[in-house]
């Protein structure tokens, strides 16, 4: 079952996240946080912030998304942060719980995975010179 399938500007809530899997049923709950770190491979110097942009139908294709991997007995709970993000904020949450722990692992993983590669959002990398870089796009001095 989806419980949650959102993208928004608010800060994400690690507990609400896995509040909303919890279930009488469920053995077992992995959750999965994805937040801003201060270096990068595309980046020569700090990274201070990231900016995401989301396509306008970007939470009705997470909903999508996430359907694929929504089994009998497995609550899902997954967001995407947009907007300005500092080192340490939470970019997606992911917490998922199943009857067993290897099903709450693997769809947990399944569906961060699916996420970054398939959710149309976009992060600019912001260094601590003042460039920027859109991640895959190259670097730009601001």
């Amino acid at each position: 079952m989806i419980v949650r399938a959102s993208v928004t500007e608010t800060p994400l809530d690690v507990a609400a996240h896995l509040a909303d899997v919890a279930d009488p049923a469920a053995g077992a709950s992995a959750v999965f946080v994805g937040t801003v770190r201060d270096h990068d491979p595309d980046a020569t110097g700090e990274v201070i912030r990231l900016e995401y942009s989301a396509h306008p139908d970007a939470e009705r294709i997470l909903q999508e998304l996430v359907q694929d991997a929504d089994e009998d007995g497995v609550r899902i709970a997954v967001s995407h942060r947009t907007g300005s993000l500092d080192v340490g904020d939470a970019a997606i949450v992911c917490a998922v719980s199943s009857a067993h722990r290897a099903d709450a692992f693997e769809i947990c993983r399944a569906v961060v995975e699916t996420v970054k590669a398939e959710l149309p959002v976009w992060k600019k990398q912001i260094e601590a010179d003042g460039a920027s870089s859109w991640v895959g796009l190259g670097r730009v001095r601001g």
